[in-house]
């Protein structure tokens, strides 16, 4: 005799378990060495323009204009 669920499993509760929304971590954060403010890694840090030691972006508070 073989073993068999007794009901249907329903699409609902079949695609939730097959998801991976709740397995999804956190963003790595890291700190920027020259400004100290929280960034994503691989970019440009939002506050201060700089990225692996170098001023990428100029930002509006450091122009002199």
């Amino acid at each position: 005799m073989a073993i068999v669920p007794k009901r249907k499993t329903s699409k609902a509760r079949r695609d939730k378990r097959r998801s991976s929304v709740w397995k999804l971590d956190a963003p790595t954060l890291s700190r920027c060495k020259h400004c100290g403010n929280y960034y994503l890694r691989h970019r440009v840090c939002g506050s201060c323009g700089f990225y692996r030691g170098r001023q990428v972006l100029v930002s509006k508070d450091t122009t002199n204009v």
